[in-house]
């Protein structure tokens, strides 16, 4: 049986994995990927790409099933990415010319990745 900190290790290696995937996807579909693992004083965020001036803030999301990862976004989660994208705006004024959105790219077990364009807006 693994212990706690060997499968939180797992989950580590299995979220960097996914995040490499959702990138090359991204790429792959025509953005650029600006940066991975932004750390800001709310938050992380997974990957931030631009596509003709409209900026992607990214959250990804790695589960069993497309189905399950896209269900494991949570309110708080959403809460947390929009302050953050607040930060990395006002850290990179040149970002998000032609606007801001947040896409949840998720992947399954076989590395499958599928975008969720928009999946959510700052109501505030």
């Amino acid at each position: 049986m693994a212990t706690r900190q060997q499968s939180g290790g797992l989950s580590y290696g299995r979220g960097i994995d996914a995040e490499t995937a959702a990138c090359a996807a991204l790429e792959a579909d025509g953005w650029t990927v600006l940066g991975r693992r932004l750390r800001t004083k709310a938050g992380e965020v997974d990957a931030v790409a631009e596509k003709a001036g409209l900026l992607a803030i990214v959250e990804v999301k790695a589960r069993p099933t497309l189905g399950a990862a896209a269900e494991a976004l949570s309110l708080r989660q959403r809460a947390r990415l929009i302050a953050a994208a607040g930060c990395l705006l006002a850290e990179n004024p040149g970002w998000g010319a032609a606007g801001v959105r947040f896409d949840v790219l998720v992947v399954d077990a076989a590395g499958t990745v599928r975008r969720i364009a928009d999946a959510f807006r700052d109501e505030g």
